[in-house]
C-alpha cells in the first residue's frame, strides 16, 4: 500500500491543498484524490511538487515503489 503522506505534507507547505492545486493548475479535487490515495500522483506532477515545495517534498518520496525506474539519475542521492 503506497504511503501518500508526502502529498499531505506537500499540501501543508504550500498552506493548504487548495494553494497546491492553485500552484499545479489542476483542480482541488484532483489533489484531494491523490492524498486520499483514491489517484496516483501523475510522474510529471512529482516533478512539479518537488519544485513548488523547495524539495521538502520529494519525487522520491512520492514515487517510493518505483522513483529508480522513473528517474535512475537520482540514484545514489539523499
Amino acid at each position: 500500500m503506497p504511503d501518500f503522506q508526502p502529498v499531505r505534507e506537500a499540501c501543508a507547505v504550500m498552506g493548504g491543498m487548495t494553494k497546491l492545486a492553485k500552484k499545479l493548475g489542476v483542480p482541488v479535487p484532483v489533489v484531494s484524490g491523490w492524498a486520499s490515495g483514491t489517484r496516483p500522483v501523475p510522474i510529471i506532477r512529482c516533478v512539479e511538487i518537488e519544485e513548488v515545495t523547495g524539495g521538502e517534498v520529494t519525487r522520491k518520496q512520492l514515487r517510493p515503489d518505483d522513483w529508480w525506474q522513473i528517474w535512475p539519475e537520482l540514484r545514489g542521492e539523499d
